[in-house]
């Protein structure tokens, strides 16, 4: 629920009219990003806000009855096709790229779909690059078994740059300077997925890919290559938060650095699309 704060930055863009070429989007950042694609600025945050305290969204007793704590049915269908309807008209008509990443459970590595209609088979990837081990099932997608994009590859920049994309806005939900520690339930987790001995291979170093990759991008943002939208501080936020007052905050601290950030977002794409270097920040 971090990605609250994804939320927060990526309405303030479009509501100030901002497009991009193409969008990557992994675990919360795809399934909440997909609205940058159909338009659909407060969409992401009304619905979390309105159904974070449903057992039908997100559970104990949805892992007990279904094995995924947070509901597929009620997530991928009954939310997006008749409570809050996810506009696919748009999301159609948007001719914005948007790429989803998701685990391989059986070889440990990101793949990557672009999601372009928003029916059933992208709803099946968003899905997949949200469902975290262990408290998800492995969705399954033609002959791949996928699970959580972030397990693998937390941060899209390396797969936009091997795109072509060679000019970046990163929004991350971790302050400068975070780096993660190794997990310290690594041992019982190793136990718990057993029968998926791939990610808890890319689970146990999933630290190590992280660190690397904030590295990298902080080399990137220091070069002007890269744009990148953090939060000033620790979000203080669960990771399956359920009170709708914390929500809000974190999604307004994604709103105001955006805000504040606007003229160097509009400044790095101009000079972007015109084919200038953009400036190094100073």
């Amino acid at each position: 629920m971090r990605g609250m704060f994804t939320c927060g930055v990526l309405d303030v863009m479009m509501r100030h009219g901002i497009a991009f070429d193409a969008a990557a989007g992994i675990s919360a950042g795809a399934v909440f990003g997909c609205n940058y694609k159909s338009g659909q600025a407060g969409r992401a945050v009304r619905y979390n806000k309105q159904y974070c305290g449903d057992p039908r969204y997100c559970s104990l007793r949805s892992l007990l009855k279904t094995g995924d704590l947070y509901g597929a049915d009620f997530c991928y269908r009954e939310l997006p096709d008749v409570l809050d309807v996810f506009d696919r008209k748009a999301f159609r008509e948007n001719p914005m790229a948007f790429y989803v990443g998701a685990t391989d459970v059986r070889s440990g590595r990101c793949v990557y779909h672009e999601c372009s209609d928003g029916g059933a088979e992208d709803m099946l990837w968003l899905r997949a690059s949200a469902s975290m081990p262990v408290v998800s099932r492995p969705v399954a997608v033609g002959d791949r078994l996928l699970l959580d994009g972030g397990i693998s590859d937390a941060v899209p920049f390396a797969f936009m740059e091997s795109r072509g994309y060679r000019h970046n806005v990163i929004v991350l939900t971790q302050p400068g300077g975070y780096r993660k520690q190794p997990a310290s339930a690594m041992p019982v987790m190793r136990l718990l997925m057993r029968r998926t001995p791939k990610i808890a291979e890319a689970m146990s170093v999933r630290h190590e890919m992280y660190n690397r990759q904030m590295e990298a991008i902080d080399r990137r943002e220091a070069s002007g290559e890269a744009l990148v939208i953090r939060p000033p501080r620790s979000l203080g936020i669960r990771r399956t938060e359920r009170d709708p007052e914390v929500l809000e905050r974190v999604y307004q601290i994604g709103v105001q650095e955006a805000e504040r950030r606007l003229p160097d977002i509009e400044s790095f794409l101009s000079a972007a699309s015109s084919g200038m270097r953009p400036l190094a920040p100073a």
